[in-house]
Order: C-alpha cells, then structure tokens, then sequence
C-alpha cells in the first residue's frame, strides 16, 4: 500500500487556534511560584471561567414553529382548515391530534440533542493542582486561567490545553481527542517547551508541568464543542416526505378547482360542489401517513433495541436503511482496543502468540509447537527482559471487575500479558531481580533502561525502545551483519501496521562504568504488537458490501497501520492508497473514492464526511472518542459505542451500540430498509386509494353517475381505509433478501423506483371496479350510490390485504384483524340507521353485498399482479 503526499497547510493540531492568550503564553517564561491569587483572580474575572459556554436554547414556540413548517405538515393543517369547513369535527380533530404528536416528539428529540454539548463538560476534572503564590495548591477546574502553572500526574485528567515547561517519563492517552491507540510520549527539549498537553487527555503515567495557554472554549476540547453547535440536518427520509408534501399540496390545489368548475359547469349547486371539491383535498392528503411514518420508526426502534442498537432520535430508525457509506473508526471499532502482542523475532528464530485481550490465556507457537518457559531459551531471555523493563501492571479478575485490568502504558501491559502465556511470573521475576535504576523512556532517546541486581551480584541492564533507537552500533555489541538483519525484520513488521519494540540486555560487574549503561548491550530480539481486528469484523465490512455499503475507515492512527487493519478487513485492496491527513486534503481525496484515511483530526473528519455527503451520499459515522463528537454531529447517522464510548460521543451521536459491536450496525440497517418499505407501502396503498375516489368523481359524471359519492361517505372510507389498516401497514416484516440489495440512490424520490406508476396502476383497478360496480347498479334499478360506495371501500381493503410483504402467512396479524374491523365499520355505515342518515345509504340485499364483495377481490389480485410485475421489470443492482 501507499500513502498519499499532497502538501497542504493544516494546522498540526488539526483545530484552529485562536489568538491571543494562547502565544502570550507560549513565549512567555514561567515563574517557578506560579501566578499570584490576584493575578489569577484579575485573569479569572477578564477572561471567564475553564467551563465551556452553554448555548442559549430558543424558546418553545420557536422550536414549536419550526417542526410546523415541515410541507407535509402544513399540508395536514389545510386539510383540517377545510374539515373543520365542511363541519367533519371528528376528522379535524384526528388530523390536528397527528400535528400535535408529531410537533412534540419533534421538540422533544431537538432537546435530547443538545445535551451533546453538556456532555463534553462532565470530561473536564473537577478540580487540578496548580502553583500559585509560590505553594501548591489545589483549585476547582473552573477556576484554571490562562498562565497557571499546572501540576500533572499519573491518572490525572488535564483540565486545559498548555505547553510542558517539565516532563519525567510523562505518558499522555490522548485517544478520546485524536483517535491514536498508543499514548504518547511528552517531553521538554532543551530550548522551552516542545509539546503540548489538551484538555480531555489522561496522564498515563509520569509527572510534568505545563503552563496553562487555553482555558474553557478556547482548549482543544471548547473548539470541539463549537463544531457541534449547526442544527442536525434533515434525514433522507424527512427530506423526500417534504417532496411528497409538497407535491399532494400542488395536487390538491388543482384537483379543487377542476372538480368544482366541472360539477357547476353539469348544473350541480355550488354549495354541494365546494364541499365536494374541499372533501377530495382531503382524500388526496394521505393524513395518516406521518402517523404510520412515526409508528413504523418506533417499532422499529423497538427492534433495534432488542439487536443491542439504542436509536436516540427517531428519524435515524429510516437513515440507515438509506446509508450508502459507512464511516468508521478504527480503534475498538474494528479493532479490540487492547493492545496485544503478535510476533516475537528473534536471532534464533520466530515465534507467534496466540489470543486476543489483556487476559493471559493462549499459546506461544514456535513452528507449529506450543512452547513453554524453558523451551526456548532466547524466547525466554527476551521476554523475561521485556518484563523486568516494564512499569506496567496486569490484575487479575475481582468482585469489582470480571475482567483483566490493564494498568499503565497498554503496550507495557502487552508484553507482561504475552510473558504470562509462556509461563513468565512478573511478581517471582521482580522479587529475584530487583530493579536499582533506570533511565525512564523519553522522546529523544526513544528507549528505556532499567539495571537490576542479580543474586551472584553482577547487575543487568536492561534496554527496550524504537528499533531505530535500540538497534545501533553505538548500543548493541552485535555484529553489524546482524543489527542490518534485525532492522529490515522490524522495517517489515513496521509496513504491516505492527508497533515494534527492540530488548537488548547485558550483564555488567560492580567495576564497570556506570556511564555506559546503554553500549555494548547485546540483542534480545523484537516484539510486534498491535490492536487487533475484531474476530466479527471482516464479517461485518462483507455484509455491508454484500448490501452496497461502501465501508471507508477514518482515523487518528499511523497510516501504515490504518493500512494493514484495513486490507486484513477488506476495505481496500493490498496496493491501494491509503491518504494521510498530516500532507494530504482529505476531502478532496473524499470526494474522489478514498477509503482510508489516517492521522485525522477532528475537523478533517468532518471534512470528510462534508465531502462524501456532498457528493450525494447517505454516511454512517461510527466513534467513541471526544474526536469523533464532531463528526457524528455532522453526518447523516452518527453511531456511538455504548460500553467504551465517551459521553461526549454517545450524546452526540443518534444511535448507540449497547455491545460496541460494529455488526449491529447493519442489523440496523437492515430494520431501517423495513421502514422505509413500508412507508413506501403505505404510499402506495393509501395514494391510489385517493387517486381512485378523484377518478371516480371525476368519471362518474360521464358515464351517468351524476354524483357518485356523497361528500360524507368519502370521508368516511377515508377515515376507514387510511386508519387501522395503515397503521398496521407500518409493521410489516422486512423481505427476506432486503441486504442482499444495494441501497436506494440517494437522489431518489420516495415515489421514485416505480412507485407512481404502481400507484396510477392499482388506481385505474379501484377506480374501474368501482365505477362497474355502480353502472351495474344504476343499470339494473339498484341502490348504485351505496353500492359504489361499498365497491370502493371493500376493494380498498382488498389491496391492504395484497400489500402485505409475505402473504399467506401468519406475519402481522395486526393487519388482518385491522382490515376486519375496518369492513365491520363499512358494513355498519351502510345497515346502522344512526350511520345511513348520516352518510345517505341505504340498506343492501345479501346477494347484492356478496357480488360486490366477490368483484372487489380484483384489488388483491391486482396489487400481487402488480407487485410481480414490478419486481421482474426492476433493472439489476449496480455492482
């Protein structure tokens, strides 16, 4: 694989400093007694506290008005203006209850997101430790301000960003800000500071001093709060509703006035015709629709959660079924986020180890064969040495964890878990050859020493670092023909995305020159450890390939190992690109089909999501650090790990992953291509339904029905036919090859891939046996405007039953007992004296009700015909 290098200016830290106190403070030379409380009183009152700023929310009218100008919504609101005209109470007062249901979960969810910005402040420490008036003292952290002289330690939180003007053996996980799965390493050169420490980040271990140059929303962790304050955008779904909202409103407009001008142009009272034309408004607007749509999301939430997928805003439910790439993570995404050695290398030979986590169970194999302490001498020399050089620490399970507990540097811990599984005690090891110095690790010398003290009362040094570091002649004894051999071992293990670790030891007399501690060592070996690959993820990344999910992995990480991680996966093939963020414009790159992407910063990552969406994509995010809030924020769908994950990102992200399995994602996906089904199902049954009762009022007249439905009785079949059975349309199962199919385009209207033909389709069918069944009637001297009227409701039951995705079973019962309560209500309206008043019918002789039933079965058979049709005329997916 290579690795991109286009040069572009990016600031290293990947967020845009601001001015000011910031390079005050870089330049300026701390006084060893810190600020004076005055001083820091006066800065406390001039610049603000170290908290970051609460947003002002809008007031609930305004959050009220702007769910209710959604078209679909405004739709419904004339729909009850004209109801409420033509004195139907009940059916206005159905349509403003769906406005006002869906206007308050709409609120409600837009509350719930804001809580993202909150969250990031439960990260700040709650107090810190900082030098003033020439004591130490410890301070809330709210109170930091900029030119405090900070104290660190190990398990400290840094509360603000700042310079290191002190650093011994200082350690810093910074994973939760950059995404990077190894700490790194701080240290002060000799001319000032040279690094820098954020606010968020853990000390892993160490001590240090840094003076204070960012506080509250200036810090690295206020710049990533700033990035989450725009408004969620409008899911596919939300946005291709507002179409069809859009549409029906255009619609209706003018099917009012052609029926009006056509019923007083035949001589029909104008009173009669207004009220007729207001009733076919009605009949046109689907008003059930944002009820089925909020029932169809909420169940299928209710699924999700029971696949382990917490859904935080409901509309995501529908996104997933629309996502198209799926953005994620590496570390503990795709990975175990555990570090775990893999490879040992030695002169002799090599060795593999077996087993995943911290917890010190599987083989060693050398050849094939487990080996053991003993075994294999070099083996046991070098990971003896790995153990003595090693601050780390590996606790076995308790009543307070059930797991092995990692404490300090994971890669330390790494090699103490593989030391175990050949059979290596630390303790035992530790009490024989107690350590009497050291030379802690830092970033110039890139290496560690300790010297313990032998029983025969010889010492032994011990030295483990960076192969460049550890294996040089101005180190090692070796021969050079093996220090160039070693060097392209570790060059090898270094491409494939391996962290590798050079050991050398050498045992001295109490004569010799303790100057020389680190010359004249001789090799041990090397170790290659990593964070590896889930077992479930290679399965995860096919299955969503399988379903036309383009995968694109985006992270803090080396780019030889975000490389390595993800040809083992199959995101992209052994010799394809992989960009690095550090010289390269990831969005370009974006745009243009990357898909990875490695040492991105917080804002590249949004940069890149910007740059997918804006190309027409549908983008799941997955993450778990503070880093990734951004970009969660922004994307279609942000998917946060529930277990590891910071609050920050679940607070930021739409849907949680109660088991940080990436997997569950596209079981997600899966109930959000059900959604979306049966939204499109729904569309259909209900719009030619509608379509059929305007073709019908429209025609009637023409072939001597003057007027074939009463205004009463359409809305009553509309009531009937779009209530119970509707809704039950919304829980329908998914069809049982739905991830086998590409996504839909995004671009794609939700009346798009045929829907509208079908709809015009099954609407001719209604309509034609309706207006049958009435020119029979008429014909032959029966009741033919109560006989249409029950032609066109009971036909339109018939095409909610052909609408089921899997009929002759006993899926969605719901369903059948709806359409069964829905013809119990239509066969009411027509033999209920209190119901024939009200809706003009008359009663109906039992022959009459069974060839109008029988006839109307042509609405099952056509719906199924049709859906046939449909699927055999439907062009194959892309590959």
């Amino acid at each position: 694989m290579t690795v991109r290098n286009l040069q572009v200016a990016l600031d290293p830290s990947g967020i845009t400093r601001p001015p000011g106190g910031d390079d005050v403070a870089r330049h300026a030379a701390p006084d060893a007694g810190g600020l004076s409380s005055g001083d820091a009183a006066q800065r406390l009152a001039r610049d603000g506290g170290n908290v970051l700023p609460a947003r002002r929310p809008p007031p609930l009218w305004r959050r009220v008005m702007s769910q209710l100008r959604d078209p679909l919504v405004l739709v419904l609101l004339a729909a009850a203006g004209f109801t409420l005209a033509t004195a139907d109470y009940t059916d206005a007062s159905v349509i403003l209850f769906v406005i006002v249901v869906n206007t308050t979960v709409g609120v409600i969810q837009e509350v719930k997101a804001e809580r993202a910005i909150s969250a990031l402040s439960a990260l700040t420490a709650p107090s810190a430790r900082v030098v003033r008036d020439d004591a130490h003292r410890e301070v809330p952290a709210a109170d930091l301000v900029v030119g405090d002289l900070l104290v660190l330690a190990e398990g400290d939180i840094v509360p603000a960003d700042g310079h290191l003007v002190e650093a011994s053996a200082l350690l810093i996980d910074e994973a939760a800000l950059t995404g990077e799965s190894a700490p790194v390493d701080k240290s002060v050169g000799p001319d000032g500071p040279t690094a820098d420490v954020s606010a968020g980040t853990v000390v892993v271990r160490g001590r240090g001093q840094a003076l204070i140059t960012a506080t509250g929303a200036a810090s690295a962790m206020g710049r990533i709060a700033a990035m989450m304050t725009s408004a969620p955008a409008m899911t596919p779904l939300q946005r291709r509703l507002a179409g069809v909202g859009r549409l029906l409103a255009a619609a209706a407009l003018v099917l009012c006035a052609v029926v009006l001008a056509l019923g007083v142009f035949r001589g029909q009272p104008l009173q009669l015709m207004i009220v007729t034309a207001i009733t076919l408004v009605v009949a046109a607007v689907p008003e059930s629709l944002p009820a089925v749509v909020t029932l169809s999301l909420a169940l299928g939430a209710r699924r999700m959660t029971a696949r382990n997928a917490v859904i935080r805003r409901l509309p995501a439910v529908e996104t997933l079924g629309s996502v198209t790439v799926l953005a994620t993570d590496k570390t503990g995404t795709l990975t175990e986020g555990q570090m775990v050695l893999r490879q040992l290398w030695t002169p002799t030979g090599e060795a593999l180890v077996e087993g995943s986590g911290y917890a010190p169970h599987g083989d060693i194999r050398r050849d094939g064969t487990v080996v053991v302490d003993g075994d294999v001498p070099d083996l046991s020399q070098l990971l003896r040495a790995a153990v003595l050089c090693n601050d780390g620490s590996l606790h076995p399970p308790d009543d307070d964890s059930p797991d092995w507990l990692p404490v300090g540097d994971p890669t330390e811990v790494a090699l103490l878990t593989a030391a175990a599984k050949l059979g290596i005690d630390r303790e035992t090891l530790h009490a024989q050859q107690p350590r009497i110095g050291e030379e802690p690790f830092d970033s110039v010398r890139k290496r560690m020493s300790t010297t313990h003290q032998l029983p025969d009362g010889t010492t032994r040094v011990v030295c483990k670092g960076a192969p460049e570091s550890v294996l040089q002649p101005t180190v090692l004894a070796d021969p050079a023909g093996l220090i160039a051999l070693a060097t392209a071992r570790a060059d090898a293990l270094a491409a494939d995305g391996y962290r590798v670790l050079a050991v050398a030891h050498a045992d001295r007399t109490p004569s010799a020159d303790s100057g020389s501690l680190e010359q004249g060592l001789t090799l041990l070996g090397l170790v290659a450890i990593l964070d590896p690959p889930r077992t479930s993820a290679a399965a995860t990344i096919a299955a969503c390939q399988r379903a036309g999910i383009t995968p694109v992995l985006i992270t803090g990480d080396h780019p030889a190992t975000a490389g390595a991680i993800a040809a083992e996966l199959g995101i992209i093939g052994a010799g394809d690109d992989v960009v690095d963020c550090r010289t390269a414009d990831p969005g370009a790159h974006a745009g243009q089909g990357a898909r990875v992407f490695a040492r991105a910063t917080p804002q590249q990552k949004v940069a890149i999501i910007d740059a997918l969406r804006t190309a027409g994509q549908v983008v799941a995010m997955t993450g778990d650090g503070v880093n990734d809030g951004p970009a969660l924020h922004r994307a279609d769908i942000g998917v946060a790990m529930g277990k590891r994950g910071t609050e920050v990102a679940r607070q930021a992200a739409d849907l949680v992953l109660a088991d940080d399995e990436l997997g569950t994602v596209v079981a997600a996906a899966e109930e959000g291509r059900r959604v979306y089904a049966n939204v499109r199902r729904f569309l259909l049954y209900a719009l030619s339904g509608g379509a059929a009762e305007i073709a019908v009022m429209l025609a009637g007249p023409f072939v001597g029905l003057a007027l074939p439905l009463l205004p009463a009785q359409i809305l009553w079949i509309n009531l009937i036919t779009h209530g119970l059975p509707g809704l039950a349309l919304g829980s329908e199962p998914v069809d049982a090859d739905v991830m086998d199919k590409p996504p839909r385009p995004p671009s794609e209207t939700i009346l798009g891939a045929g829907l509208w033909q079908r709809i015009l389709r099954v609407g001719a069918v209604i309509a034609a046996v309706t207006i049958g069944v009435g020119i029979w009637a008429h014909t032959t001297d029966r009741p033919w405007q109560t006989l249409t009227f029950l032609a066109l409701g009971v036909t339109q039951l018939a095409v909610a039953l052909g609408s089921r995705a899997r009929p002759g079973t006993r899926a969605n019962p719901m369903l059948l007992a709806a359409v069964a309560a829905a013809l119990v209500l239509q066969l009411a309206g027509i033999y209920l004296p209190p119901l024939q008043s009200l809706l003009g019918t008359q009663p109906l002789a039992i022959t009459d009700l069974l060839i109008v039933t029988a006839v109307a079965s042509l609405g099952y058979a056509a719906i199924r015909l049709d859906r046939r049709l449909h699927t055999t005329r439907r062009p194959p997916p892309t590959p």
